[in-house]
């Protein structure tokens, strides 16, 4: 069940990464009943490592956590809906349900390219029921706009 204060600590999350200048505005926080596992945020830039998405950050760090490669029973939250490798990712490790802020329209409009790799990789058609859920998308555009404020790095 949706949490928005698990929301907000993927904004917070987010909001440090790209006050360090470690890439965009992505963070993310796992949590599985009701207690966060692990967070992370885009590390891009900082890592020189195209896969550090704030999604990719956090489910290495709970899976290491709780020493296991499987997240069965766990959520993800993230500040911007996940691009397709970030989905696999999620899929892999058996997350169970994926809140997420921002579409990928919105990621667009901040210079973000996921929707080019989210045609090439066949849409959204083909993904488990009820895995992606919209949630606080406001909240997450303010974060955005700060984003975009800053002039920071398009990749």
């Amino acid at each position: 069940m949706y949490r928005k204060e698990f929301m907000e600590m993927a904004i917070e999350e987010a909001k440090a990464g790209i006050t360090a200048g470690d890439g965009g505005p992505f963070g993310a926080v796992i949590v599985k009943d009701s207690e966060v596992i692990a967070t992370g945020h885009n590390c891009v830039l900082k890592n020189n490592d195209s896969t550090c998405h704030g999604e990719i950050d956090a489910i290495r760090k709970a899976e290491q956590k709780l020493e296991t490669y499987d997240l069965t029973g766990c959520e993800i939250y993230t500040t911007g809906e996940p691009c397709p490798m970030c989905l696999a990712a999620v899929m892999w490790a058996n997350i169970d349900k994926v809140y997420y802020g921002c579409t990928l329209e919105d990621n667009a409009k901040i210079g973000f390219r996921d929707e080019k790799f989210d045609k090439l990789m066949g849409e959204r058609a083909n993904l488990p029921e009820g895995l992606l859920e919209e949630k606080d998308r406001e909240l997450c555009l303010e974060l955005f706009d700060e984003y975009k404020k800053m002039g920071e790095t398009i990749y």
